[in-house]
């Protein structure tokens, strides 16, 4: 038998699961997401800022997408790791980024 905390992480989902977690997944920097990309095959990679209307809105869709495709999704800050938005030219938020096989294949930034 398990114990209610192993219970609550099944059901919330970690970074690790094979075809990607259910629920979005924080990244705390640059070495979390570089980690995330290199263990899974496609990563959604959301870049927002705290009292962002427009990211607060897409959430619900994050979450839609994590659980309906193989993608993990990953919110990240880039105000937390300024290396970020040198590194993927971060200018707007929200800015979306889509990584296959570790690789930037596709980004969108509407703020």
């Amino acid at each position: 038998m398990t114990d209610d905390t192993t219970l609550a992480e099944e059901s919330v989902g970690t970074a690790s699961d094979e075809d990607g977690p259910e629920r979005p997944v924080e990244a705390a920097d640059s070495e979390e997401l570089d980690r995330l990309v290199a263990e899974h095959d496609f990563v959604l990679a959301e870049f927002y800022t705290k009292g962002c209307a427009l990211c607060q809105a897409i959430e619900p869709v994050l979450g839609n997408v994590a659980r309906a495709t193989d993608a993990t999704v990953v919110t990240v800050n880039p105000g937390e790791d300024l290396d970020l938005v040198d590194r993927f030219d971060v200018r707007s938020v929200p800015t979306l980024l889509l990584f296959e096989d570790g690789d930037l294949v596709d980004r969108m930034a509407e703020g």
